[in-house]
């Protein structure tokens, strides 16, 4: 299933979600938990125990997939009653989670728990805010795969709880050409009939250029979208002009334009106002500032 949910991501369902919460949390708890957690073993096991997680900030709430998996993989029994819901905006001081079980498995399983909610937490209220500079625009916010290594899903599922939009998972679903592919190949009308060759095992085939004239090839040889390299906002109109104007020989319509590289939040607006479809953005998942939470027992 996971196999096939990595092929999937965009319509992840109830079922496959759970089962990529599971595999993280699985080796999240291997790593943190090792033989035991020395100190919880201090604890009776019998003992219950209420206890609220709260956020510390206002933000977007990401994550409770995998603070379900932690929990209930450590306590099955656990009940949790969620205060906010998942991609729902949450203010500072506000509880997100009450929950009732084991002591000892909610004090081994917090720190896991805590860890996916608050970077993928970051992550949605990062793309939240990205997506809202440029609202009204027609742009996406689209991120890439500058990602923690073995968590690409997890925050890809958290850009789109942010609002924004999933680019290619990898290497393995969808064709992006870029500089040194297309030296490599002999050019932009090698490469693109080469990628044509394989249409049908992308999700898409997307050619970056860096200059117009590389655009009007593109174009001539019926790129469907391209990704316009760190242009200048005149460039980026006249681009977009071009593209209006040539759409493809086909006649399947103009390509759909991504802007890509120096992108800041500062400048994200006058970007989508050049009238590009879409703005993908690194720092979404690289630059992650984690949200603050913290778990409180109640009583004992």
């Amino acid at each position: 299933m996971l196999s096939a949910m990595r092929n999937n991501l965009y319509s992840l369902d109830a079922t496959a979600l759970a089962e990529l919460a599971r595999r993280d949390v699985q080796a999240a708890l291997a790593e943190d938990v090792g033989t035991g957690d020395l100190t919880a073993q201090l604890i009776d096991p019998s003992r219950k125990a209420s206890a609220r997680i709260v956020a510390r900030e206002s933000a977007v709430l990401c994550g409770r997939p995998w603070v379900e998996a932690a929990l209930t993989t450590l306590d099955p029994a656990v009940q949790l009653s969620w205060r906010v819901q998942e991609g729902q905006r949450m203010q500072a001081n506000q509880t997100v989670l009450e929950l009732q079980g084991k002591a000892c498995a909610l004090l081994t399983a917090e720190r896991t728990a805590l860890n996916f909610l608050q970077l993928l937490s970051g992550v949605a209220s990062k793309t939240a805010t990205y997506v809202a500079a440029v609202a009204g625009t027609g742009a996406q916010i689209v991120d890439t795969r500058k990602t923690l290594p073995g968590l690409r899903l997890a925050q890809k599922y958290a850009v789109r709880m942010g609002g924004g939009v999933n680019h290619r998972v990898g290497l393995y679903d969808a064709i992006l050409i870029k500089e040194n592919h297309i030296a490599a190949a002999g050019g932009i009308a090698q490469v693109l009939v080469q990628a044509r060759a394989q249409e049908s095992r992308a999700s898409f085939i997307e050619i970056e250029v860096e200059t117009l004239e590389q655009l009007r090839e593109a174009l001539a040889h019926d790129a469907a979208m391209v990704l316009l390299d760190n242009m200048d906002l005149a460039t980026l109109r006249a681009a977009v002009a071009m593209n209006q104007e040539l759409g493809s020989p086909r006649g399947i319509g103009p390509a759909i334009l991504e802007i890509s590289g120096g992108v800041t939040l500062d400048g994200l607006r006058s970007l989508a106002e050049t009238g590009v479809d879409r703005i993908s953005i690194g720092t979404l998942t690289k630059d992650v500032q984690a949200t603050d939470f913290s778990l409180r027992f109640d009583s004992l």
